[in-house]
C-alpha cells in the first residue's frame, strides 16, 4: 500500500500516443498488462476532451515512474505533444486535490527524473504548476 505520509512527488505523464487518436483509462490499462504489469499504472488519467478517468486507487503504489511509485502518484494526459485546453483545465483540477493532500509534494514531469531518457510529458511540468498557482493566487 501507499503510504500517503511519504507522497513527495505528483508526477505528470503523457501517454506517447498520436494526438487524435482516442485513448482511454481502459486502453492503458490492457497496455499495461501487456507490459506486464499489475494493470494501469498511472492513479489518474486524462482523456483528450479532458474527462478524468480513475487509473490505481491513491492507496495502491503506481507503476508509473522507476524508482519512486512508492514515494509519488502519477497522471497521465492522453496524447504526445498537443494536449487540448481541457486536459489543462482537468489536470489542474488533479493537482489541486493531490497538493491539499500533500502538500509537500512537488509536482514534476516524468523527464525531470534523472534516470529517464524520456520527453515526457513534453512540456516543463514544473513551470506550468507554478504558472497556474501564480494565475490562481494559491
Amino acid at each position: 500500500m501507499l503510504d500517503a505520509n511519504n507522497i513527495q512527488y505528483l508526477v505528470v505523464h503523457c501517454s506517447d500516443t498520436p494526438n487524435d487518436e482516442l485513448v482511454t483509462a481502459k486502453d492503458i490499462h490492457a497496455m499495461h498488462l501487456g507490459f506486464g504489469w499489475h494493470g494501469v499504472g498511472y492513479h489518474r488519467v486524462i482523456n483528450r476532451n479532458g474527462a478524468i478517468e480513475q487509473g490505481r486507487p491513491d492507496y495502491w503504489i503506481g507503476a508509473h515512474v522507476y524508482g519512486h511509485n512508492e514515494i509519488s502518484l502519477g497522471v497521465c494526459l492522453i496524447g504526445r505533444t498537443d494536449f487540448t485546453d481541457a486536459q489543462f483545465t482537468s489536470l489542474e483540477t488533479v493537482l489541486r486535490e493531490w497538493t491539499e493532500k500533500h502538500p509537500q509534494a512537488e509536482v514534476v514531469g516524468h523527464c525531470d527524473f534523472d534516470f529517464t531518457e524520456k520527453t515526457c510529458p513534453n512540456f516543463d511540468a514544473r513551470q506550468w504548476w507554478a504558472s497556474r498557482k501564480q494565475l490562481n493566487h494559491t
